[in-house]
């Protein structure tokens, strides 16, 4: 391995300060998205460069931190999964974004460069389940056994087989431009060919977890199917955010994640989407593939956690 080049320690990446918000009009949805462009900031930058529901309101962005003062006995009445903004540190000179989606008021909150977008890696199989699943609905089919059992283990496992015969089944990369359209993404894209090459933003991230969670992606037959399933991923999936909840609270979290070694980059990209009741939280990270799996777990953990305080 060759010599690894210096970066800047990051330490903290808090709640959008007042910043300067563009209105552009999101592609071909008629809808009036809210951007953030920071006053005094570029967002940081990236190691490499290389039907049931009508449609949700634009996502609001959080221009300061508005955290009401809390006491002993408010903290005690708190519900044990809710999250809140904050101001998020880490100690560490990684690539990583995050984004907090309140679903009741739309309100964006997150890192500087929520927008700024990675590759999701197994991330994406939620949507891709979730459109296989809509799209039989719509048509009048019931999946088969076959089927079924292909969109368990893709979910639950995320087994890449699985993966790939859904993602041929729904089109491969038009999937994600129903994705931006269906749930109004503003920042990411398809890759022509490879799913896990679909390239979202932490805020995207969030706005997917809210769309699984209304109904807009899987419909409403199999929503709860869907979430289901998201609560029941095992095995080597199963990191990142929801273990900043108590053990009686993580079970109810609906989480999908993504973890890929880039080996021509030399990094990881370890990302996390968790749902809880009433929000949505995107993670995305980078960094050199040395640091290991368990670096970019932990980054997902921390934010979760801080979130929580």
């Amino acid at each position: 391995m060759g010599k690894r080049r210096a970066v800047p320690r990051r330490r903290a990446s808090g709640l959008i300060l007042p910043a300067a918000v563009l209105a552009v009009l999101a592609a071909g949805s008629g809808v009036a998205v809210m951007r953030l462009v920071p006053d005094d900031a570029q967002a940081a930058p990236a190691i490499w460069h290389t039907p049931a529901a009508p449609p949700a309101p634009p996502p609001r962005v959080l221009e300061k931190a508005a955290v009401p003062p809390t006491s002993a006995r408010v903290l005690e009445s708190r519900p044990a999964d809710e999250v809140r903004p904050a101001a998020v540190h880490l100690d560490d000179d990684a690539w990583w974004s995050w984004a907090l989606l309140d679903h009741r008021t739309g309100i964006v909150s997150g890192s500087p460069n929520l927008g700024e977008t990675s590759t999701t890696a197994s991330l994406i199989k939620a949507w891709i389940g979730a459109d296989f699943l809509r799209r039989a609905d719509e048509a009048g089919r019931r999946p088969g056994q076959s089927r079924m059992r292909q969109l368990r283990i893709m979910i639950r496992d995320s087994d890449n087989d699985a993966a790939e015969s859904l993602w041929a089944a729904v089109g491969r990369s038009e999937s994600i431009r129903r994705l931006q359209r269906l749930c109004q993404l503003v920042d990411g894209g398809p890759h022509r060919q490879m799913w896990s090459n679909t390239r979202l933003s932490a805020r995207d991230v969030a706005l997917l977890g809210r769309c699984l969670a209304d109904g807009r992606a899987a419909g409403a037959t199999w929503t709860p199917w869907l979430l289901h399933e998201m609560r029941a991923v095992r095995g080597v999936g199963d990191f990142g955010l929801r273990r900043a909840f108590p053990a009686t609270v993580a079970p109810t979290i609906a989480i999908k994640n993504g973890w890929v070694v880039r080996e021509t980059l030399g990094q990881w990209h370890v990302n996390c989407l968790a749902i809880g009741d009433g929000w949505s939280i995107g993670v995305m990270t980078r960094y050199p593939a040395w640091r290991g799996f368990d670096y970019g777990a932990a980054i997902c953990r921390k934010v979760g956690r801080q979130l929580r305080s």
